[in-house]
C-alpha cells in the first residue's frame, strides 16, 4: 500500500484518534472490521475519515487522524513504557484501595463530547459518580484525569492538539509526562479553561487535585 506522500508533521487544533497497535490483537482487543469506501485511497490530505483509518495497515506506526489529516508517529518507546507501568501500577492500586473509580490505559477508545472519532490516552481516571460512561466499546464521555505520556515526537501533539481538545470536552485534569526531561506537567479545569498547576522534575513528588489523596514521586514514575 502506498501513503501519501506527505505525511504532515503539523499540528492543526481538532478532534484526534489513535490506531491501535498489533500489541491490541495480542491482548484480546477485538479487531476493528475495514469498510470499503466508495471513493478513491488513499486520500488527499485534509480528507482523511475515521472509515479511512480503519483501513490503514497493523504495523510498527501508530496513525491519527486529526481534522481530516493523517499523522503517523513510531511505537511507543521503552522510556515511555516504564512510566505507563509504574504510574498505571501506582495508580490503579490507590483507585482501587479507596473505591475510588476505574482506571483504563491504552489502547481504550474514549468518545469525547462532540467529536466523531475517539481518542486512546495513554491512562485515564473516571470517578466512582460517573462510571455510567463505561461501555464494553469504550468510553463515552469524558474522563475525569487524562495522562499523556510524551516523547519528542508527540509532545508537540500532546500539548497543542490535545490539551485544547481535552480542554473543550470538559477533562477536569490533565498531565504530560515528559520522557526526555523527567518532569511532569499538571493542568486544571477552571472556568472552561486549563490552568497549569505547575512542573514537578526530579526529588519532587507530583499530586492529583482530582483523584484525592494520590501523589507519587517523580523520581519513582521513571524507576526501572
Amino acid at each position: 500500500m502506498t501513503l501519501p506522500q506527505t505525511i504532515s508533521t503539523a499540528s492543526p487544533i481538532g478532534a484526534s484518534i489513535t490506531r491501535t497497535r498489533p500489541l491490541a490483537a495480542r491482548c484480546g482487543v477485538q479487531a476493528r472490521v475495514w469498510r470499503p469506501v466508495s471513493r478513491s485511497w488513499p486520500p488527499p490530505q485534509g480528507q482523511w475519515t475515521y472509515a479511512d483509518w480503519l483501513r490503514l495497515p497493523d504495523d510498527a506506526w501508530r496513525y491519527e487522524i486529526i481534522k481530516g489529516v493523517l499523522y503517523m508517529v513510531p511505537g511507543p518507546s521503552t522510556a515511555h513504557q516504564t512510566v505507563c507501568l509504574n504510574l498505571t501500577l501506582a495508580i490503579s492500586s490507590f483507585v482501587r484501595l479507596c473505591s475510588a473509580g476505574r482506571v483504563f490505559f491504552a489502547p481504550t477508545d474514549v468518545f469525547l463530547p462532540g467529536q466523531q472519532t475517539p481518542v486512546q490516552p495513554d491512562l485515564l481516571f473516571i470517578a466512582d459518580a460517573r462510571t455510567d460512561i463505561i461501555h464494553e466499546q469504550g468510553i463515552v464521555g469524558a474522563p475525569d484525569l487524562v495522562v499523556e505520556i510524551a516523547s519528542p515526537s508527540t509532545l508537540w501533539k500532546d500539548l497543542r492538539i490535545k490539551q485544547p481538545l481535552y480542554q473543550e470536552a470538559g477533562v477536569r485534569e490533565y498531565w504530560v509526562v515528559d520522557t526526555v526531561a523527567k518532569t511532569v506537567q499538571v493542568f486544571l479545569l477552571q472556568e472552561a479553561a486549563y490552568r497549569l498547576t505547575g512542573q514537578w522534575g526530579a526529588g519532587q513528588t507530583v499530586a492529583s487535585q482530582v483523584l484525592k489523596g494520590f501523589e507519587i514521586a517523580v523520581d519513582a514514575l521513571f524507576a526501572v
